[in-house]
Parts: C-alpha cells; sequence; structure tokens
C-alpha cells in the first residue's frame, strides 16, 4: 500500500531528500554566527581605536585573522542559504528562478572569496 497519490505515481515526483542537509546547514552556521559575531562586537568594542592602524593590526594578529576568516565564510554561506529559500519560495517563473539562483551562487562566492582575499592580504602584510 502506498501513500503516494496516482498523480505522483504517474509522474515520478517524489521528495527532493535535500531538505535536511539545508535545515542543519542554517542551524549550524547560525550557531556559528552567533559566537563569531559576538566575539567581533566585543573586539570592535574593546579596540582603541578605528583608524586604519588600528585595523590593520587588529587584522594582523593571527588569531583575528582566522576568526575574521570563518566569520566571512560562515556569513556568506548562511546568506546564501537563505536568500535560496527566499528566492525558491517567492519567485515562480522557472526561468528567472534559475537565473536568480545561479546570480546568488555567484555573488555569494565573488564576495567570499573578495573578503578572504582582503583578510589574507592585510593579515599576511601586516
Amino acid at each position: 500500500m502506498s501513500l503516494r497519490s496516482p498523480l505522483g505515481r504517474v509522474l515520478g515526483l517524489g521528495t527532493a531528500k535535500d531538505g535536511t542537509s539545508h535545515w542543519w546547514g542554517q542551524r549550524v552556521s547560525a550557531i556559528a554566527l552567533l559566537f563569531l559575531g559576538l566575539w567581533f562586537a566585543v573586539s570592535l568594542a574593546t579596540m582603541p581605536g578605528f583608524n586604519y592602524a588600528e585595523a590593520v593590526t587588529f587584522i594582523g594578529r593571527p588569531f583575528n585573522s582566522i576568526l575574521l576568516l570563518l566569520l566571512s565564510l560562515s556569513l556568506a554561506y548562511h546568506s546564501y542559504l537563505g536568500l535560496q529559500v527566499v528566492i525558491e519560495d517567492y519567485v515562480h517563473a522557472p526561468g528567472i528562478k534559475l537565473i536568480a539562483l545561479v546570480l546568488s551562487r555567484f555573488a555569494h562566492v565573488l564576495l567570499a572569496v573578495a573578503a578572504v582575499f582582503s583578510v589574507l592580504k592585510i593579515g599576511l602584510n601586516a
């Protein structure tokens, strides 16, 4: 006995079976962002100044560079997952949906690579 509808049996439609990994990705990245965001807020609050030299010194410390890289990457990943859900739920035209998903992925990868490059450039030259 099957619980599938006759139309579902004919079309072969079923679950996509990727919702669980997406859900876990959002939850794990949200927890990472909670801790990394708290660290970043406390670090900014305790910085003696906000000029260029202080920022370069802050990023130049290895511990801060590593945490900034983790913050940037987890922020880009979490943002991508959230925007993907919004596009899939609210964009109904198939062509526009595909274009929006592809552009979203390219934009998030580009921004993540730019953030990693910036932190590494400042961190390794400081």
